[in-house]
C-alpha cells in the first residue's frame, strides 16, 4: 500500500486536500508550481523535473511521449488525483496520449499565451519564443490559426535556451548570450508583445525584458494555468502548513540542482530526491 495515500486518508486535517502532480522536462515547471503554491494553500504537490532527459524541445515526438507517459505513471503511483503538464513541449506532443492513458485523471496542459497576447498588442506584431518542438506541433498551429489569423506572428525558436537555463546559473554569460541571440530577431521584427512559450523562460524574464524597450510586454501563462487547475479541482480543507510540508520534489537528473532552484523560486528548503530507476528508463524494458 502506498504510505502517502494511507496517511492522507487517516489524517482528518488532510482528508480533503487535493494531491496535485506537476512535471516538466526540467526546472522550468517551477514557474507554474510557484503560481500553484500561491493560489492553492489547501493542496499537496508532487513535482518531477525530468532533467536527466532535458530539454524536450529538441527531442523526437516519440521520445517526448514516452517520457511523459513514464513520468505520469510515477506520479499516479504517488497517489496524485490531478496532473499538471507544466511543459509546453510535453503538452503539445503528449497531452492526448496522457489523457488516453489516464482517463480518470483531470489533466491540465500549458500552451503559449497567444490569445492574451492578441488582446495586449497595440501594433499587431507578436513574437512567440518557444521550443522548436512546440512551434512545429499541430497543437500550436491550430492555436495560432484560432487566435492570430489577423496578427503578424514572428515565431522564434529558443534554440539552446532551455538547456542553458537548465545547466547554467541564470546570470551566467551562457544564458545571457542565448537570451540575446534569441531575442534579436524579435526586436528586428518590431514586436510589441512577446509570448514566453516555454515554462523555462519565465525564470529569465528579467533578462528577456532587458532586450526590449519598456513598451514591449511579456506574456507568461503560469498564473492562468494555476487558476485553470483551481477551477477543475474544488478547494479542499486548508492544511495550515508551509510549502515545505506540502511538497515533494523528484528529479531524474541531479536532485541538488532542483533543490537549489526550488529554494530560489519557491522559498522552500525541501530536498529533492532522485527519481527511482524504473521511471528513469524511456522504454518499458
Amino acid at each position: 500500500m502506498n504510505n502517502d495515500r494511507a496517511d492522507t486518508r487517516m489524517n482528518p486535517q488532510t482528508a480533503t486536500a487535493p494531491r496535485i502532480g506537476v512535471f516538466d522536462s526540467g526546472l522550468g515547471g517551477l514557474s507554474v508550481l510557484r503560481s500553484l503554491c500561491r493560489l492553492r494553500d489547501d493542496a499537496r504537490f508532487v513535482y518531477v523535473a525530468d532533467s536527466g532527459h532535458a530539454p524536450y524541445g529538441d527531442k523526437p515526438v516519440d521520445f517526448i511521449v514516452a517520457r511523459s507517459l513514464r513520468v505520469a505513471d510515477f506520479l499516479v503511483d504517488q497517489g496524485v488525483d490531478m496532473l499538471v503538464v507544466a511543459c509546453n513541449t510535453a503538452t503539445a506532443a503528449a497531452v492526448k496520449a496522457l489523457r488516453a492513458a489516464h482517463p480518470e485523471l483531470p489533466i491540465v496542459g500549458v500552451e503559449p499565451g497567444i490569445k492574451p497576447a492578441t488582446q495586449r498588442t497595440r501594433n499587431g506584431r507578436i513574437g512567440v519564443l518557444a521550443t522548436e518542438a512546440t512551434l512545429r506541433s499541430e497543437r500550436f498551429q491550430l492555436l495560432a490559426q484560432a487566435h492570430a489569423d489577423r496578427i503578424d506572428l514572428t515565431l522564434q525558436p529558443g534554440v539552446g535556451l532551455a538547456a542553458a537555463i537548465e545547466n547554467h546559473a541564470l546570470d551566467s554569460a551562457t544564458v545571457r548570450g542565448c537570451v540575446e541571440r534569441c531575442c534579436a530577431p524579435l526586436r528586428l521584427a518590431g514586436v510589441d508583445t512577446v509570448v514566453l512559450g516555454c515554462t523555462h523562460y519565465p525564470l529569465v524574464a528579467d533578462l528577456i525584458a532587458s532586450q526590449f524597450g519598456e513598451d514591449v510586454a511579456l506574456v507568461d501563462t503560469s498564473e492562468a494555468i494555476a487558476r485553470r487547475t483551481l477551477d477543475l479541482r474544488p478547494l479542499g480543507q486548508a492544511l495550515g502548513t508551509g510549502v515545505d510540508t506540502r511538497l515533494q520534489l523528484w528529479s531524474s537528473g541531479d536532485p541538488a540542482l532542483l533543490t537549489a532552484a526550488s529554494q530560489r523560486w519557491l522559498g522552500t528548503s525541501c530536498l529533492a530526491q532522485p527519481l527511482p530507476g524504473p521511471w528513469n528508463r524511456v522504454d518499458g524494458a
